[in-house]
Parts: C-alpha cells; structure tokens; sequence
C-alpha cells in the first residue's frame, strides 16, 4: 500500500491527511477508520518514541499509510522510522541540496543509498524481508520541510535531488527564521512561500502543507498543494468536546 501512496503522491493526485502526536493504536485506528488518506505522524514536536510511532502504525493497519516526521534529519531516526513500517518520512529543516541527498541516502537501501538492513515491522518481522527489500526503494516517499530562510534560498538545487518527492511549507518557522515570528501575512513570508511553491510547480514536484481548518488549507490546495495535513487529533477532540458541552449546557 505504501506504494500506491508514493504514486499517488507522484502523480498529483490529492492526499489529505491529519495529524497524530499521542502514542494511541486506538485513535490511529479510529482515524483511519474515517477514510483520511494518509496519517501524519509527529514525531517532532510530540512526545512520541520509537515504540509509539510503531503503536500508532499498528493501529493505522496496512491499508492508511503513515509518513512520519521525524525528530530531526539524523540516520538513525529515519531507519526507525522506517522499520517500523512507515510509508514514507517528513524531514525537518533541510536548508540546503547536500542536506536533501543526505536524507535520501539514508532512506534508500544501495545501490541509490545508505540505508542499513535490519529486520522490523516492516519486514514482516523477517518473513517478508527479501519482498521489502526488492520494493522498498520505490515504495518508501521522501517529503522535506521547507521552513527556514536559508531552504527558500536554496530550493531551485533542492527540489533537483533525485529522490525528493514532496515539499512540506512550514510557514511558522519560516517566519521565525526571517524575525516574523507568527507574522505569516507578512510581505516577506507571502514572498518566500510563493517562491518556494512557483519553483516546486516548475518542476513537478508535489508541494505539502497543514492547516487546523478546512478553511485554512484551502488556499494552498487552489494553488496545487496536494500534501494536505488538516487538524490535530487532540485539538479535533478538544473542540468537538468544547462544542459538545456548550451545546449542553445552553
């Protein structure tokens, strides 16, 4: 399955998703139940270990790929990742061409990369592991984050790596980098994502954002983002809750 995600994501098609930061089998589950295409694990700014990501993978089932965004662009948490059955990766803050090719080295096995062999999750724990190895290359979807200054700068050579597949926009550190912090209407932001999605759109590579609301993330899908993540599941129970109890009580 998680090779038809990458050729979907390849071929334009729209994916959306939301975002997951609790460890929950059963909340994964549940959201996968509700048809979402793709599930955005987060593995960044939540307290997600290792044996979370993988709970929360178990719950998604085979049939709702998961791409998690690891904790920051190192070897070892993209081979866990992985492992453990992810269909793709969201790397953080990859400012420059050499830092994309890094990212792919270390999600691809040889001849294309550097990707250590081990058994997991996604080897079927060792039963499947000559199938996985023979599709992995082409299954696994690699997705870097454009968040920082120094990545607008640098995205004509970025988006040239082989093996990139998808730009995330990360307008809130974007701004930060640029002294905007939480500024995103300002001219300097509006500039910079603009360039960063006219270069991604030259070259056809997918271009990927998130949004709390539906509202929020409709813009960028008018402009051809089709990377779509919307809402978080805490923040979705959160205010169901909230509107819940207010409906009650009034």
């Amino acid at each position: 399955m998680s090779h038809d995600f990458r050729s979907r994501l390849l071929a334009g098609e729209l994916l959306v998703g939301t975002m997951v930061t609790q460890g929950s089998a059963e909340i994964a589950e549940l959201l996968a139940g509700v048809g979402f295409d793709w599930l955005f694990v987060d593995g960044e700014h939540s307290p997600l270990a290792a044996a979370d990501v993988q709970r929360v993978l178990l719950g998604a089932g085979r049939d709702t790929p998961c791409l998690v965004r690891v904790a920051a662009s190192e070897e070892s948490a993209i081979k866990q990742a992985l492992d453990s059955g992810a269909a793709g990766i969201i790397v953080p803050m990859v400012n420059s061409a050499e830092q994309a090719a890094q990212v792919v080295r270390w999600a691809k096995y040889p001849p294309l990369g550097s990707r250590g062999v081990g058994v997991g999750r996604a080897h079927g724990y060792g039963m499947n592991l000559k199938g996985y190895l023979d599709t992995a290359n082409d299954d696994i979807s690699v997705v870097i984050q454009a968040e920082h200054i120094k990545a607008v700068e640098n995205i004509e050579r970025i988006v040239e790596v082989q093996g990139i597949d998808a730009v995330f926009i990360g307008p809130y550190d974007l701004s930060a980098s640029l002294g905007k912090i939480g500024e995103l209407d300002h001219p300097q932001i509006l500039a910079a994502v603009d360039h960063v999605t006219q270069v991604c759109r030259q070259v056809n590579v997918a271009l990927g954002c998130f949004g709390l609301t539906a509202e929020a993330v409709r813009p960028y899908m008018e402009r051809g983002y089709t990377l779509i993540t919307v809402g978080i599941e805490t923040m979705i129970l959160g205010f169901a809750a909230e509107e819940l109890l207010a409906r009650v009580r009034n």
